[in-house]
């Protein structure tokens, strides 16, 4: 599963120009590797955004490096940010009706 997001405002990676980022989701492995998820739930409930864990997500789903999720406009990193936590709340796939 991939996601495509349309950036405000143009980044550099690897030496090129993006226009957009194509985050897919993280394995298991990635996940582990991290350490943490990138969402917080406090005790009433209430989901927010942990931008430090965010931002490693979208580097390793986005494949660029992590000084190029330095470089992108905050409305674009609250956007990449809600789609990779996105990721860890619904299911890869949903079950046949079989």
């Amino acid at each position: 599963m991939t996601q495509s997001i349309k950036l405000n405002v143009p980044v550099e990676a690897h030496g090129e120009t993006l226009q957009h980022l194509d985050l897919r989701r993280p394995t298991v492995q990635e996940v582990r590797a991290i350490k943490a998820l990138p969402y917080r739930i406090d005790k009433s409930e209430e989901v927010s955004l942990d931008m430090d864990v965010a931002a490693k997500y979208i580097a390793v789903c986005a494949g660029v490096p992590p000084s190029t999720v330095n470089q992108l406009d905050l409305s674009d990193l609250n956007t990449a940010s809600w789609v990779v936590a996105g990721f860890f709340m619904s299911a890869a796939s949903q079950p046949s009706a079989n």
